[in-house]
């Protein structure tokens, strides 16, 4: 315990990044708590390696608690705003474009099976499609295919 008070800016450049890489590693950023509290050590560090504060224990108290509530005062609502940014857009999986030949009927009340890789899958399709058309899925889920008939242009 004695190394960390004596060497003061190294123990708070140290737990900074720790704090940092928990918050960004570990939580995905989800908390920003653990973020402003490592950006305001590291800052601290800085302040500390560089003689612009006194290397005393309470001076760094003071100095980490005043720059977490100030990042956290200016960067809330950013950080805010760029976690409400999703794509809500589902992935287009590898299955999604696969085409082939259907072997039996299918309709919105007919939902045959097709084995591809090694699976059978279900296949729907909002239309009546007969036997031997060319069809491409256009969704793939757990289990099942979409399909619709491709068309000649």
């Amino acid at each position: 315990m004695d190394w960390a008070f004596n060497n003061l800016a190294d123990s708070l450049l140290i737990l900074g990044i720790v704090l940092l890489v928990i918050e960004v590693g570990v939580l995905g950023f989800s908390t920003f708590v653990l973020f402003f509290v490592g950006c305001a050590a590291v800052i601290t560090a800085g302040l500390l390696y560089t003689g612009l504060m006194p290397e005393t224990l309470l001076a760094a108290l003071l100095s980490t608690g005043i720059l977490t509530a100030l990042s956290a005062i200016l960067l809330w609502k950013p950080l805010k705003n760029m976690q409400s940014k999703v794509d809500i857009s589902k992935p287009k999986g590898d299955l999604v474009g696969h085409s082939f030949v259907l072997q039996d009927d299918v309709s919105p009340q007919l939902t045959p099976t097709y084995r591809y890789s090694g699976i059978d899958w279900k296949l729907q399709s909002s239309e009546t499609l007969v036997k031997g058309t060319l069809v491409e899925v256009t969704d793939a889920s757990v289990g099942i295919f979409t399909i619709q008939a491709i068309v000649d242009s």
